[in-house]
């Protein structure tokens, strides 16, 4: 089963960047994208053989997540908790026989880490919720997180301390997620390897590579022994972000 996310920065954008060929490309079972900017009647578009499920902010043209699938789920779910934090189109949980799939878009700490109390009560929040489901089968998370966790995951790491996204108080969060019985896919089989999926569009980071990981698939801890693969796609353009991809083998579980 193959599972892809991508932070698209503005689906409709996206679209006209050659977000369609991508999707043939990609050949996926699964497409979560984060950060769609839109409701699902602002945009016309033809994908064949796929279900969509979107959860659009209240505010418009702001955050908002989709999940694209050729494997009709068995039942969907739209945000968590009691509603604190269902206002801004964040998360898409889908079930199917053997994993829970949440497709989820972080909130981001801001500017002089502005939001960080709240994103603190999320992060303690949505582990909760987590784990609520990984109590009744096992969990496959991915999105754009909005955290790079240790200091390989980004491009300048003395520099970028302190900061949104690399905040100790964020990280430390990723850490506790971890520690709860979950796995960080490319991590685990890529422990050396130094990639990133985002780059700011100020001062051609991409160009020089200047970037940061921060999207990311998560699983169970007993689902790693099906992982294949766990790739990021930095060729693939159309957004500041790139794909992450995730390969499950079939057996169940």
């Amino acid at each position: 089963m193959k599972l892809v996310s991508w932070n698209v920065n503005g689906l409709r954008a996206c679209l006209g960047k050659g977000f369609l060929d991508f999707c043939t490309f990609a050949d996926a079972d699964v497409i979560c994208l984060q950060e769609t900017k839109m409701k699902p009647e602002q945009a016309d578009f033809d994908l064949p053989g796929y279900t969509r499920f979107w959860n659009s902010a209240e505010k418009a043209g702001y955050s908002g997540t989709a999940v694209f699938t050729r494997r009709e789920p068995l039942h969907v779910t739209y945000g968590f908790g009691d509603g604190e934090h269902n206002h801004e189109g964040r998360v898409i949980t889908t079930e199917f026989a053997d994993f829970y799939l949440v497709c989820c878009y972080t909130p981001n700490s801001q500017d002089g880490l502005k939001r960080l109390p709240y994103r603190m009560a999320w992060e303690d929040d949505f582990r909760a919720y987590l784990q609520s489901l990984d109590a009744q089968k096992p969990v496959v998370l991915c999105g754009d997180l909005n955290v790079a966790h240790e200091e390989i995951d980004i491009k300048n790491p003395k520099t970028n301390r302190g900061h949104a996204g690399f905040s100790d108080e964020e990280r430390e969060k990723m850490t506790e997620l971890l520690s709860a019985g979950f796995a960080d896919t490319f991590r685990t089989l890529h422990p050396d390897t130094v990639t990133y999926s985002w780059w700011s569009y100020r001062f051609h980071a991409r160009e020089n590579n200047a970037g940061w990981r921060i999207d990311y698939f998560i699983v169970s801890d007993r689902l790693m022994e099906r992982v294949k693969t766990a790739d990021i796609w930095p060729e693939v353009l159309g957004s500041d972000h790139c794909p992450v991809v995730l390969e499950l083998s079939e057996e169940s579980v």
